[in-house]
């Protein structure tokens, strides 16, 4: 596919989602803090730029998976908000029905195929959906993203050997955050560039810089055509940034205020606005209608959220079996 031109209408576009992500984010944070969200949340915030330069590059038929940091990228390929909002309450409306919670988001029908609590376990699944299109004919291709810390996991061996062997079309990406939970990458490892983990398969890889959207869609574009066209895998190494603990239970005392402002000043949604002015693409007053439209936005989410019902006790016995897809599942 040719490269998409980048429009002012493209800076506007990410402003708004990318704006409303973070403003979703932290209203999750502060419904967790109400006790409205359960379980562990695990938070976007900074790290907006890879997923909107991810979804600028993908066409229809591609497919996203991704780890446990997964509230937004559903809703970047189209999910309903409020849906996500829902699953985040454990409501009946939500995108599983309240049983996936925040850390197993699914909306294949979308392209977006979770969300996996498991450290590393979406690795070998999202080459397999790859192998899938390969083997049906298909020119789609696959995004699977991972932390700094899963790609130590053995996982990530075993399916980069098969993935380059099969030259399946699939794009692995590396959000690299700085740190897995606690840990930085300077302790995990005895070298930093990660995306050179990619040598050992003769797999191409690159570094990129995680907080500018136009630098993502640019690798990942390159990336997705080198899968379309049978050339196989690629790593990403996406160096981004968390501004939030690992997971809400995280104090991060392991990194400095300095560090966190150094990277506040990359902020992503910042440079966006920063150029849309400079550019005078809007003026003061559209972008405040921009910001009240997420405004708004996210307080229908909550809205909806906090309106609907929790599952009824029979929904446990609910998807356990598909068996209009199973005819041999009998009664």
């Amino acid at each position: 596919m040719a490269k998409k031109r980048i429009t002012k209408a493209t800076y506007l576009k990410w402003y708004e989602d990318m704006l409303f992500w973070r403003k979703f984010e932290d209203m999750s944070a502060a419904l967790y803090i109400q006790q409205k969200i359960r379980g562990f949340l695990h938070l976007y915030n900074g790290q907006e730029a890879v997923l909107a330069g991810s979804a600028f590059a993908m066409e229809k038929g591609d497919k996203m998976i991704t780890a446990y940091r997964n509230h937004v990228q559903p809703i970047a390929l189209g999910e309903d908000p409020r849906r996500i909002m829902a699953e985040l309450m454990g409501k009946v409306t939500g995108t599983s029905r309240g049983k996936g919670g925040s850390m197993h988001m699914f909306s294949p029908e979308l392209g977006f195929w979770g969300g996996h609590g498991i450290v590393g376990g979406q690795i070998p699944l999202g080459a397999g959906l790859a192998f899938a299109d390969k083997y049906n004919g298909k020119k789609n291709v696959t995004l699977t993203y991972m932390g700094d810390g899963a790609i130590r996991q053995g996982s990530w061996h075993e399916t980069a050997n098969l993935a380059m062997l099969w030259q399946l079309p699939v794009v692995f990406i590396v959000e690299n955050n700085g740190y897995a939970m606690g840990t930085s990458v300077e302790r995990t490892a005895n070298h930093t560039d990660i995306h050179k983990l990619g040598e050992g398969y003769e797999m191409p890889n690159r570094a990129v810089d995680g907080m500018d959207p136009i630098a993502v869609y640019d690798a990942v574009h390159e990336a997705m055509e080198r899968a379309r066209k049978g050339d196989g895998p690629t790593l990403l190494e996406i160096r981004t940034y968390r501004y939030k603990g690992h997971s809400m239970s995280d104090p991060q005392k392991y990194r400095t205020k300095d560090e966190v402002a150094e990277y506040q000043a990359k902020d992503p949604i910042t440079l966006c606005l920063n150029k849309i002015k400079e550019k005078k693409w809007a003026t003061d007053a559209e972008i405040e209608e921009i910001n009240q439209r997420v405004k708004d936005l996210v307080k229908e989410c909550v809205d909806f959220a906090e309106a609907s019902d929790f599952p009824d006790a029979s929904e446990v016995y609910q998807g356990v079996y598909a068996q209009e897809d199973y005819p041999f599942i009998k009664d």
